[in-house]
C-alpha cells in the first residue's frame, strides 16, 4: 500500500533534472539547467558533462546548487516567477539606473527614475498576475556571486507576491514593487572596497555601510514619479520591531508595512544567494533563522504569511523522510507550499527502488522531511542575516 503516493509514470516529453549540493557533484554528471557569471552571462550549457576541473570551479565562484540531468525525476517543471524576458529588461533596468547614479552627487542628478521604473514594474506585475498560485521560489540556482542588481530584483519579486497574499491593490502594489526595487539603491554611493568586501565588516565599515539608508532617501524622496512611501522603504528596511535597527532605531508601528516586508524577504534573500566567501543556506535553513527573530525583528504574522507563500523545499531537492526513506522533492501545492510531493527513490534500508513512487506530504501528515542531501553545515544560530 502506497502512504498517499501514486505509482511513478513516464512521461514522452522529459525534463530530468535533480538540484545537487556542488560538493556532491561527480565527474560525469551532466547539467540540467545552465550556468550563469555575476553578468548574466551563459558559463556552462544545459547537457555539459562535469569534470573534476569544472566541479572544482563552480565551487570557486561560490556556487552551491546546480540541477543534472536524473532519469528518475524527469517529469520535474521549474517554473520562473517571470518571464525570461521580463528578467532580463528589469536587470538592464536596473543596471543602467543604479550605475549612472554614480556619476552624481546625491543633491545634483537628472531626474528619470520614476518613469523607468514605471515601465519595469508593470511588466512584471503582469508576469506574477497572470500566474493562477504565484509562490516564491529559489531565485539564481546556477548564478555565481549574486549582485546588487539582481538582489534588487529578488526582493522586489518576493514582496510583490507578499503584497498579493496580504490584497493590496495596484497602487499599493506598485509602490511596494518601487520601494522593494530600490530599497538597496543608495549602496551605489557606498565606497567599493566595504560594498565587495569578501569578509566581515568592521566597525567602522559597517557604520559607513549603514548609510545606505539614508543615502537612499535622499535620493528617492523628491523625485518625479517615485510615491513617497516606496522612498521611505528605503530608509527603514534596516529597521527591527524590537527598536534594534538602523538608521533610527524605530519600533513596531513607527515602521511602514511595505518596510517590515522588505526588510524580512531582503534578510531571506541574502542568507539564501550565493558568494564567493560564504555558503548559501536553503530556503528552510533561512527560514529557520528568521524564526528565531519572531516577535523581536520581525512581525509572527509576517513570517507566518512569508512561510505560506515560500517553497522552503526546493523542487529537485534530495530529501530525508522519518521513514528512514530518501526522496526527491517534484512538486509543490501553492497552498502549502511547505508539504511538498516527495518521489520515493531509496528505500529505509537504503536500497535504490526499481519502481519509485510518489508520497504527498499534504494527505501523508504523518510522514515528514527531517533532512536534506548536501544541507548547509554553517551554524544557523551565527548567521547574521543583515
Amino acid at each position: 500500500m502506497l502512504l498517499g503516493g501514486f505509482r511513478y509514470q513516464n512521461n514522452r516529453e522529459r525534463i530530468k533534472l535533480r538540484l545537487v549540493p556542488v560538493t556532491l557533484l561527480r565527474a560525469g554528471m551532466k547539467l540540467g539547467k545552465k550556468i550563469y557569471n555575476e553578468n548574466g552571462m551563459v558559463l556552462l550549457s544545459e547537457g555539459v558533462e562535469l569534470t573534476s576541473r569544472l566541479i572544482e570551479r563552480l565551487g570557486q565562484v561560490g556556487i552551491g546548487y546546480v540541477y543534472i540531468e536524473d532519469a528518475v525525476t524527469e517529469d520535474i517543471v521549474i517554473p520562473e516567477m517571470i518571464h525570461e524576458q521580463t528578467r532580463a529588461e528589469a536587470l538592464q533596468e536596473i543596471k543602467k539606473q543604479f550605475q549612472g547614479l554614480s556619476s552624481y552627487s546625491v543633491d545634483h542628478r537628472p531626474n528619470y527614475l520614476g518613469k523607468s521604473f514605471y515601465k519595469v514594474m508593470e511588466s512584471i506585475l503582469d508576469d506574477i498576475g497572470s500566474r493562477e498560485d504565484a509562490i516564491i521560489m529559489l531565485m539564481d540556482i546556477g548564478a555565481a556571486d549574486q549582485d546588487l542588481y539582481h538582489h534588487s530584483l529578488n526582493v522586489c519579486l518576493y514582496s510583490l507576491v507578499l503584497g498579493i497574499a496580504n490584497g493590496y491593490n495596484n497602487n499599493q502594489l506598485m509602490e511596494l514593487g518601487i520601494g522593494s526595487m530600490l530599497h538597496d539603491i543608495g549602496k551605489m554611493k557606498i565606497s567599493p572596497q566595504v560594498l565587495y568586501k569578501p569578509g566581515k565588516l568592521t566597525d567602522e565599515e559597517y557604520e559607513h555601510m549603514k548609510t545606505h539608508t539614508v543615502i537612499g532617501y535622499k535620493l528617492l524622496k523628491d523625485e518625479p514619479g517615485i510615491p513617497l512611501l516606496s522612498a521611505h522603504c528605503a530608509l527603514q528596511h534596516h529597521e527591527r520591531i524590537n527598536g534594534s535597527g538602523y538608521p533610527n532605531g524605530w519600533k513596531k508601528d513607527q515602521i511602514h508595512e511595505y518596510a517590515k516586508w522588505i526588510g524580512l524577504v531582503d534578510s531571506y534573500d541574502a542568507m539564501t544567494a550565493s558568494r564567493i566567501y560564504k555558503q548559501a543556506l536553503l530556503p528552510y535553513e533561512a527560514m529557520e533563522v528568521l524564526y528565531a527573530g519572531a516577535g523581536t525583528l520581525y512581525e509572527q504574522r509576517m513570517l507566518e504569511a512569508f512561510r505560506d507563500c515560500v517553497a522552503i523545499y526546493p523542487l529537485g531537492l534530495s530529501v530525508v523522510l522519518n521513514t528512514g526513506e530518501e526522496g526527491v522533492v517534484v512538486r509543490i501545492h501553492p497552498k502549502i507550499p511547505q508539504r511538498p510531493v516527495i518521489r520515493i527513490v531509496r528505500d529505509r534500508d537504503g536500497q535504490e527502488l526499481k519502481a519509485p513512487y510518489d508520497v504527498d506530504l499534504s494527505i501523508s501528515l504523518s510522514v515528514m522531511i527531517i533532512n536534506t542531501l548536501g544541507a548547509s553545515v554553517v551554524p544557523l544560530e551565527g548567521i547574521y542575516v543583515d
